[in-house]
């Protein structure tokens, strides 16, 4: 099997990247992996008009790693207010628990580190996602406690399930070796 490749999205990677993500997080598909987002909310995850602004946006890249020109994984990245965001993360469930998400997320901070000089990666992540929550944990994230409201009413994040739920940002300090 060869190596993962990466590469920065353009808008003609948009249809690829609206399927690899709603693969890894809505619908039965998702239930293959172990990232599903299906009993906690339906509809889309990611819009086309999201993912050209996040691509046209300065400051702000989508990561892609293939294997042999096939579309792994991907993650979006951001300058935001001094610190790198990471968000949109996204495996393909039939590549998930084969280390192609930790490779991504090892590009992505050292890209935040090194090209934009950032001191912290931060993401949001749905509180009640234990499971996800330790594996960040268990790559250097931590909990802050600091919450945040979901946007309950905007479908372009989802269709609740619950009415429970927030994210909670987890941070991470990006040294010289990030």
């Amino acid at each position: 099997m060869n190596a993962l490749t990466f590469r920065t999205a353009t808008a003609a990677d948009i249809p690829d990247l609206i399927e690899l993500v709603t693969s890894a997080y809505r619908g039965d598909a998702s239930r293959a992996g172990w990232t599903t987002e299906a009993d906690l909310l339906d509809g889309q995850r990611v819009d086309a008009a999201g993912i050209a602004a996040d691509i046209q946006r300065p400051r702000s890249v989508i990561l892609l790693a293939e294997r042999d020109g096939v579309l792994q994984a991907c993650c979006h990245i951001a300058d935001e207010e001094g610190h790198g965001y990471f968000g949109m993360f996204a495996v393909s469930p039939q590549a998930q628990g084969g280390g192609v998400g930790k490779q991504l997320m090892q590009h992505a901070e050292h890209f935040v580190a090194g090209q934009w000089h950032l001191p912290t990666m931060q993401m949001t992540v749905i509180d009640c996602r234990d499971e996800l929550i330790a594996f960040y944990e268990r790559r250097g994230y931590a909990r802050t406690g600091i919450k945040k409201p979901f946007p309950y009413g905007d479908e372009r994040f989802g269709i609740p399930k619950r009415d429970d739920l927030q994210f909670e940002i987890l941070e991470k300090p990006l040294g010289a070796a990030a």
